[in-house]
């Protein structure tokens, strides 16, 4: 019987340490499809300078993405972090505007699309 009480008295103790942990929030279900979106984002705002269009047309649409969320510093981070991958995944790729380049910014372009259509459709209000 002492070893019964002292088995549950251990699950008792670990059952009291487990639920006095704060909870860890859940990421939401949309955010990696967002974080993916700030990526595209960023190679495109590469991609395209370095193809001719001039200007922060994606850089502008990645604050607009950012305003919309409002998200806390923690995760503005993450946010800027993505966009930055995407600039510099081609950056060591891509010195001048190629054909290869070009297919790369309509793939990019059309996954933009797809990504904000879907997280719109699936999340929006």
């Amino acid at each position: 019987m002492s070893r019964t009480s002292s088995f549950l008295a251990a699950c008792l103790a670990v059952s009291v340490v487990v639920g006095a942990r704060p909870a860890i929030a859940a990421e939401a279900p949309f955010e990696p499809g967002l974080m993916r979106l700030a990526e595209v984002l960023g190679s495109l705002h590469f991609l395209r300078n370095l193809c001719g269009e001039k200007g922060d047309r994606w850089r502008a649409e990645m604050e607009k993405l950012i305003a919309s969320e409002n998200p806390n510093p923690k995760r503005r981070a993450r946010f800027i972090a993505s966009f930055n991958r995407g600039y510099r995944s081609f950056g060591g790729t891509y010195t001048q505007c190629t054909a290869s380049a070009t297919e790369a910014i309509s793939r990019y372009m059309k996954e933009g699309e797809t990504l904000s259509r879907d997280i719109a459709s699936r999340y929006g209000n």
